[in-house]
């Protein structure tokens, strides 16, 4: 008799605790968090697919005799670099984002001289396989800018979930800690400077 008064005791101050907790946003905190790793994933998919076009670019692209090298091994370094750095969605801390993000700048840099460089050569954009890769390119860098801006949405909303009281008391307890976001290089607030 006595345990299971003892057991009732225990019950009794469970509960209060357990409804406690479930108002104070931990469930909440956990399905936002879930949120911004699902749209890491994603972020991550869209670059992928633009890694994956890559090499059927450079291919296509060395077919044209006196394609400049430089350039397409340019492209083959910055996709090599590019791909090899991953970042866990857990470990989404400003330092690690500005390393993914400078490798997948340089692939930017890398595929923008390369489209530049094509223009000297009319065979090149008159081959069906090389407009195709190009459209399913700039196709790509379109999703790219979508899933940034979902990902940095989701961001802004788990962050300042827990950072708002009480969420933060339940945050700080449980060790949620803030996620970083995508940012602007510097300078892609100035419009490029066009020449003829």
């Amino acid at each position: 008799m006595n345990i299971l008064i003892r057991r009732i005791a225990l019950l009794a101050l469970f509960i209060p605790f357990a409804l406690s907790f479930s108002s104070c946003g931990y469930n909440s905190i956990v399905g936002k968090r879930e949120t911004v790793d699902q749209s890491w994933s994603q972020v991550q998919n869209v670059y992928q697919r633009r890694a994956d076009l890559i090499p059927n670019l450079v291919a296509t692209v060395k077919g044209q005799a006196n394609f400049e090298s430089k350039t397409l091994t340019d492209v083959i370094e910055a996709r090599a670099k590019a791909t090899s750095i991953q970042v866990n969605a857990k470990d989404l801390t400003p330092e690690n984002m500005k390393k993914f993000e400078d490798a997948q700048s340089g692939l930017s840099g890398a595929l923008s001289r390369l489209m530049v460089v094509s223009e000297n050569y009319p065979e090149l954009k008159a081959n069906a396989a090389f407009m195709a890769l190009q459209g399913q390119l700039e196709g790509t860098e379109n999703r790219i800018t979508v899933e940034r801006k979902k990902f940095n949405e989701s961001v802004q909303d788990y962050n300042t979930t827990i950072l708002t009281f009480p969420n933060n008391l339940t945050s700080g307890m449980f060790g949620f800690t803030k996620r970083a976001y995508f940012e602007a290089k510097a300078g892609a607030e100035n419009t490029p400077e066009v020449k003829f």
